[in-house]
């Protein structure tokens, strides 16, 4: 059976301007209690989101209903995070009210684009991996498949960032301090997790082992909170359910009638901390407990929802392969496998060997990273004592694999200690993508180069033992929130160009390849670029007071700030350009403006450390008089979902410089693509796919390959003298490193230069000679206008294939096992 999209907008009952300012009206007064004449911005905002929430309920409970009857099979989809950003337009464009909401709003007095502005970034999420989720749970909904996303409802998410004095500041994120009008609370849908405690074992009359009994000494209870996801044309809406963590009393009144106010607390706050941020910092004992408490908890929450769910369909358990597909986003719920085990055994009777072939038929893993440390691993007493039974459970899992490798006589002792899910070489860890793998029928990578990467790596045996299970699922993005919501100019200039297919089937895009050539059309597609720019360059200069020339080029690399990424390189080879600027007025230099956004986790020190010279290096640039204006350098706070639906359509240039090898595939690449930016890259993740796709004469590969990496790293790579030949680096590094952009504290960077020479392991010096070699033929690209456009649209046009769409039909045919 396939499922086609339709192209008809949905049927909508009372969706005209004058019904649905009626209906905002009456939300107005009867759900928020206010009178035109008093209601804030805020409240013409929530009230605006009811009146399409109840529109979007019908939807809700009629593909619910068709689930149910049809007996169709179900994904869930775990993920610690879902970066779901911004919900309003989302929804009202996917429902086709975005032109009668704006039309009602104006006739009562409101700004729809003003309201908008105010809705919170949903605090759920971090990067890639969470950005990942939100498109899959709108192209579930729009390729119609019946999902639920699962995840934690976090109160205060990851931080917002501040930055004082140039250094990154983490203050709590408050995306909840309104509401949130789009969730409906779930108390009925509670469930109780256990932490610590004892196991026992419950024997027969003859002495015989009947089943283990887990008691815990802790109990929480997970509250469900349900947002709806609204698929293209409201297609399907389907369920993205949080979890948050309460307290099964919320007081102990004994300890407060005793006079301990705050101890009589304790338990409250154990349980609020589940659910209060994204990724506590693991840099100590306590954050690592935590982290792992969250990752138990949402994953056993989830699991007993679902056999729930299934139970009460179908009345047994040994059909869950066959209606439920589960599936694990990256490592961190990587504990579904032994709880379900543990749900299958010690609560419905199963014996080991049943409860292993229904847990592995039923999961599927996506590993998103080749880094050791994301690849989690727990130490065993942590494990054991948080989770005693699941301990046990991981070492008959553990017991199963290991003999089934020594039987087939192709390991050798070494290799054997790299399949086993405990690590042996010092402490004693579990090893959870291990973990996630043999509990799984399918393992994915998320680009060509990853999945090749992870046979040949991080799974090098397990791909031995088992190997049929890796397979690749390239990333993709949901075009219709980045670019239809997010580039308004650029989609009216291709239905203008090609029509309206495209809107419904993203491969229809490639008609605009035709129009690279057509001067007219490419002067259109350039005033687009334009405005999206001068947007940029307005709230740069109402947020940070720094004045940027939209006709300049904008080179924009916004991501998560880690090392491997590479903003090291780019701001070396800023300096140097900035060196050369100065040193050759004479030159005919192209202006440039560079954009550097993204968050550093707390605890990591270099990340924090480029941020701060990222804000150095501007504060000297920018006011430096010599440079004449030609160059830029701004650093955007608070990077998030929001800040890149204006930054991305604005992008000439994007900066995917990630060591080659170390990128699992990247998100950000594609949106900025879609969105008409030309890319400047190695050949890493999907960059390489990107590079298939648009053509060589289309993007700018540089620098060493995956193999050359491992190649330098393994023969002896002597950083030190590659600076010493190129004058360039040598002379930024220097500059740097001397305190030319920290007066205030000379020796600031130098530690994080002499990093460069003596060990450079993300091969920053090995690739700043093709860098900037590259950056010089960036601009003369640039300053032919033509050329550069006639790229930019040869770009757009051959992208569709990038689409979250494309990605979930291959999951649903070739993993799930699901009709589309």
């Amino acid at each position: 059976m396939t499922r086609a999209m339709t192209s008809k907008a949905p049927v909508l009952e009372n969706s005209d301007p004058k019904a649905l300012a009626d209906e905002v009206l009456k939300a107005l007064k009867y759900r928020l209690g206010k009178g035109t004449s008093v209601a804030t911005q805020y409240d013409w905002l929530t009230a605006s989101i009811k009146v399409v929430r109840d529109h979007i309920v019908d939807h809700w409970m009629q593909a619910t209903q068709e689930a149910y009857a049809q007996q169709e099979k179900r994904v869930y989809y775990l993920s610690l995070e879902f970066l779901i950003g911004r919900l309003m337009r989302d929804a009202f464009s996917n429902l086709g009210l975005m032109d009668n909401m704006r039309e009602a709003l104006r006739s009562l007095g409101v700004d729809l684009d003003l309201i908008a502005a105010l809705e919170p970034d949903a605090a759920l999420g971090n990067g890639g991996l969470g950005r990942l989720a939100a498109c899959f749970m709108e192209s579930m909904a729009t390729v119609d498949i019946p999902a639920h996303g699962y995840g934690i409802r976090y109160a205060n998410g990851m931080f917002r960032q501040e930055i004082h004095g140039g250094w990154q500041v983490e203050l709590p994120e408050t995306w909840l301090d309104h509401g949130n009008p789009w969730e409906f609370e779930r108390r009925e849908r509670s469930f109780e997790v256990g932490f610590g405690g004892s196991v026992e074992s419950i024997t027969s009359n003859d002495g015989r082992l009947e089943r283990h009994v887990w008691r815990p000494i802790e109990h929480v209870l997970a509250v469900a909170y349900d947002t709806p996801v609204v698929g293209w044309r409201a297609n399907r809406v389907n369920t993205l359910r949080l979890w948050s963590g309460m307290p099964i009393d919320p007081i102990l009144l004994d300890k407060f009638n005793a006079g301990d106010h705050i101890g009589a607390l304790a338990e409250s706050n154990k349980a609020d901390a589940l659910s209060r941020v994204l990724y506590p910092a693991d840099s100590h004992k306590a954050g690592q407990e935590l982290r792992l408490r969250q990752e138990y908890f949402f994953s056993t929450a989830s699991l007993q929802d679902i056999i729930q769910r299934h139970l009460s369909q179908y009345g047994d358990l040994q059909s869950l392969p066959d209606k439920a597909a589960i599936h694990l986003n990256d490592t961190h719920p990587a504990i579904a496998v032994p709880e379900l085990m543990r749900l299958l055994m010690d609560v419905h009777g199963m014996d080991f060997d049943q409860a292993w072939s229904i847990t592995k038929r039923t999961f599927g893993y996506t590993n998103h990273t080749l880094l050791p440390e994301a690849l989690e691993s727990w130490p065993v007493p942590l494990f054991e004592r948080l989770l005693p039974r699941h301990m046990q459970i991981v070492y008959a899992i553990n017991a199963e694999v290991l003999l089934e490798a020594r039987a087939s006589d192709q390991f050798s002792d070494e290799q054997i200690s790299q399949i086993s899910l405990i690590q042996e070489n010092g402490e004693r860890r579990v090893r959870m993508g291990n973990l996630a793998f043999v509990g799984s029928h399918s393992i994915n990578g998320v680009s060509a180069l990853h999945t090749e990467l992870m046979k040949e790596t991080v799974f090098a045996e397990l791909h031995r033992l088992y190997p049929d299970r890796i397979n690749n699922k390239t990333n993709g993005i949901t075009p219709r929130r980045w670019l239809i919501q997010c580039n308004p100019g650029l989609t009216a200039l291709t239905r203008e160009a090609i029509g309206d297919r495209f809107l419904d089937d993203i491969d229809a895009i490639k008609e605009l390849d035709a129009f690279a050539d057509d001067a007219a059309f490419r002067d259109k597609f350039a005033a687009v670029k334009r405005a999206n720019k001068a947007k940029l360059a307005n709230l740069v200069a109402d947020r940070l007071g720094i004045k940027v020339d939209p006709s300049a080029l904008f080179d924009i690399q916004i991501k998560r700030i880690h090392e491997y990424k590479r903003q090291l390189l780019n701001l070396l080879e800023t300096v140097a350009l900035y060196d050369q600027i100065r040193s050759h007025p004479e030159r005919n230099w192209m202006p440039r403006v560079k954009f550097f956004g993204g968050k550093a986790a707390p605890s990591y020190h270099n990340a924090k450390l480029i941020i701060k010279l990222a804000n150095d290096v501007a504060k000297v640039i920018n006011r430096d008089p010599a440079v004449r204006g030609l160059l830029k350098v701004v650093f955007v706070p608070n990077y998030n979902v929001s800040l890149a639906e204006i930054m991305m359509p604005a992008a000439d240039l994007s900066e995917q410089i990630s060591t080659a090898g170390m990128e699992a595939s990247g998100t950000g690449n594609m949106k900025f693509a879609l969105n008409g930016a030309l890319t400047i890259g190695t050949l890493d993740g999907a960059n390489v796919e990107i590079k298939e796709c648009v053509g060589d004469d289309n993007i700018f590969i540089f620098g060493l390959t995956t193999e050359e990496v491992a190649e330098r790293r393994s023969n002896g790579y002597d950083p030190r003298s590659v600076i010493g030949a190129s004058p360039e680096l040598a002379q930024a590094v220097a500059a740097i490193s001397s305190g030319v952009f920290s007066p205030d504290d000379p020796e600031r960077y130098r530690d994080l230069m002499n990093g460069l020479y003596q060990s450079d392991w993300f091969m920053v010096a090995a690739d700043f000679d093709a860098y900037a070699a590259t950056q010089r033929d960036v601009d003369a690209v640039w300053r032919n206008s033509p050329d550069w456009y006639a790229k930019a649209i040869r770009n757009v046009a051959r992208v569709g294939w990038f689409s979250s769409d494309r990605t979930i039909r291959q999951y649903a045919k070739e993993i799930w096992n699901v009709p589309v």
